[in-house]
């Protein structure tokens, strides 16, 4: 079963960048679509993006299309999460999941996720 843990998270000022990370272990993420969700204080958990295991299926959601990036490097079992223009809307803490399967926008249908970093954005 495999693990994931996320790094990279921090404040940062409104219109700069981040760049997300999501470490995997216990199991080669190449078998994975990898996602990235993210959850504020009191609203539910919402999808951001999703890569399938070769990188040639991506999906964004439309608040996020044209300002992140979702990418992976199976060599080094890691998915990543390019942040631009970063809005205080964006702020959250932003999860990685994973799933062998499942390639969609639904976060219950992912079967791994790690424990979260948190994304501040000032304005």
């Amino acid at each position: 079963q495999v693990q994931l843990v996320e790094s990279g998270g921090g404040l940062v000022q409104a219109g700069g960048s981040l760049r997300l990370s999501c470490a995997a272990s216990g199991g080669a993420i190449g078998l994975y679509i990898m996602a990235w969700f993210r959850q504020a204080p009191g609203k539910e958990r919402e999808f951001v993006a999703r890569i399938n295991w070769s990188s040639k299926s991506i999906y964004y959601a439309d608040s996020v299309r044209g300002r992140f990036t979702i990418s992976r490097d199976n060599v080094k079992n890691s998915a990543y999460l390019q942040m631009n223009s970063l809005k205080p809307e964006d702020a959250a803490v932003y999860y990685c999941a994973a799933d062998r399967t499942y390639s969609g926008r639904y976060f219950r249908e992912y079967d791994y996720w790690g424990q979260g970093t948190q994304v501040t954005v000032s304005s």
